[in-house]
């Protein structure tokens, strides 16, 4: 017997060739197979091999990557047994959160990461599961718990941590400086996911004690702003606006500094400043996001109060609506025929 030879009383047409090769012990009950004749399958020569606990797969060869994921996410108990289960599409957000996502450096290297080791090379599986679960790890499965779950993504068919969880979980069992580096890095430039993400999920994961950690979002924050300036001089090209200062300090004449600007136009005094923020200190999350968003509220009412209009832009925006964002510009300059002057200010190169 193999995974080709149908199970009675119910036929496997319905499930995957990678279901049919890796069956949990409750699914085979469903099929007509004991406990004591899928330990028979498994003896020495046999057709079959245990895989992990109650996991078991049906040929005698060696096990694949994708047989030893699915056999994983089976002995965390995804999918519930009995349960029909619509999947998402590739990339799609999964609506309820699963019994258990794969995390780590796993579910990075199904997000593609190059700088990710392939499944097949990795010793175990990251899977995040609810805290309150009786599990435990075991083989090639190290188990993860989280208070909260967060919403999968379904990619090749399994539930996936976003990006930012993933490498939170990643980054917790690595100590190599460049190999953190290079994760953290590739997550931003190749577009997966934005700076303010990361850092907030290590902040969770209490990461940033770490120094290699530190240095690693350092330079994580120095790529996200500068693709995100790059988008910025894109979005101003592409759309002919009108070309403006570029990275310029605001100051009164003979008073204080004003604070600076990733754009600026005298002509039409209006400003753009690219929305960075990244909390990242002791203080609590909510509370650094609220003392940053201070900063920046002072900043632009002050500005406004001399005239000078300022457009926040995110660097998510920048990627997901670029049009938008030039529209937004576009209308703020053209506004400015319609408004007193601004007050005459110093502009010197940032």
């Amino acid at each position: 017997m193999n995974h080709n030879t149908p199970l009675s009383p119910r036929p496997l047409s319905h499930l995957t060739d990678v279901q049919r090769r890796v069956l949990r012990a409750d699914q085979l009950r469903a099929h007509g197979v004991s406990a004591a004749r899928a330990a028979a399958q498994c003896r020495p020569g046999g057709p079959w091999q245990q895989l992990l606990p109650g996991v078991y797969v049906l040929h005698p060869g060696p096990v694949t990557s994708e047989e030893r994921l699915h056999g994983a996410l089976l002995y965390a108990g995804w999918p519930a047994t009995g349960r029909a289960k619509a999947v998402p599409a590739q990339g799609q957000a999964h609506a309820e959160p699963p019994a258990a996502v794969v995390t780590g450096l796993a579910a990075l290297a199904l997000h593609r990461f190059s700088s990710a080791p392939p499944l097949l090379s990795l010793d175990r599986i990251e899977l995040l599961v609810p805290r309150t679960r009786r599990l435990r790890s075991t083989g090639c499965v190290q188990l993860v718990r989280a208070h909260v779950m967060p919403g999968a993504e379904m990619i090749a068919g399994v539930p996936v941590a976003p990006v930012p969880r993933a490498l939170a979980d990643a980054v917790a069992v690595l100590d190599d400086a460049e190999t953190v580096r290079r994760l953290l890095t590739e997550a931003v430039r190749c577009g997966h996911t934005e700076p303010a993400a990361v850092v907030r999920e290590l902040t969770q994961a209490r990461l940033l004690s770490r120094p290699h950690v530190v240095d690693a979002v350092d330079a994580l924050l120095a790529e996200g702003r500068s693709i995100a300036e790059e988008r910025l001089y894109a979005m101003v090209r592409g759309f002919a606006l009108p070309d403006p200062l570029w990275n310029v300090d605001l100051r009164l004449p003979g008073g204080p500094h004003l604070g600076g600007l990733d754009a600026y136009w005298p002509e039409q005094g209006v400003a753009v400043e690219l929305d960075t923020r990244a909390p990242r200190q002791s203080r609590s999350e909510g509370e650094e996001e609220a003392a940053l968003w201070s900063q920046y509220s002072r900043k632009r009412e002050a500005l406004e109060r001399l005239g000078i209009t300022v457009v926040h832009i995110t660097p998510k925006k920048l990627r997901e609506c670029l049009e938008q964002q030039a529209a937004v510009v576009r209308t703020a300059l053209m506004a400015s025929a319609e408004r007193e002057p601004a007050a005459y200010v110093v502009v010197l190169p940032r």
